[in-house]
């Protein structure tokens, strides 16, 4: 179980750079695709890190 928590904490940190990098994105003009679209993916990958971090906590502190 702690192998599958790890992962989860790594794939939780990877999205998480993932939205910040679209977040980034989002600052720049004349950026394609457009806006509504990076904010739609940022909100996305954040929701599914915070999952996969809940997930990895309850993983490591439970188990």
């Amino acid at each position: 179980m702690k192998t599958a928590a790890v992962i989860l904490f790594i794939l939780s940190a990877i999205l998480l750079l993932g939205t910040f990098k679209y977040l980034v994105e989002l600052k720049r003009p004349g950026v394609y695709p457009p806006k509504q679209v990076l904010k739609k993916r940022a909100a996305g990958l954040a929701g599914f890190a915070c999952i996969c971090l809940l997930i990895a906590l309850s993983l490591s502190y439970f188990l």
